[in-house]
């Protein structure tokens, strides 16, 4: 709740930048928040994975060169 308050100020923040001001960047911030909630930790998920699957893949190279 506090990340989707601190993401609608920095959105209104830009865009008030404009000098119009209005309501569509703090909504554009909370919606990439919530975004980011999602998608930061799957790709670190999907990253380590990738990265053990490398390591695997050349330790077993080892064992059988």
């Amino acid at each position: 709740m506090i990340g989707e308050a601190i993401a609608g100020y920095i959105g209104h923040r830009i865009d008030a930048s404009d000098g119009e001001g209005g309501a569509l960047g703090a909504a554009v911030g909370v919606v990439t928040w919530n975004v980011a909630k999602t998608v930061v930790p799957a790709a670190i998920v999907i990253g380590a994975a990738a990265l053990g699957a490398r390591y695997l893949s050349r330790k077993w190279q080892q064992v059988t060169a």
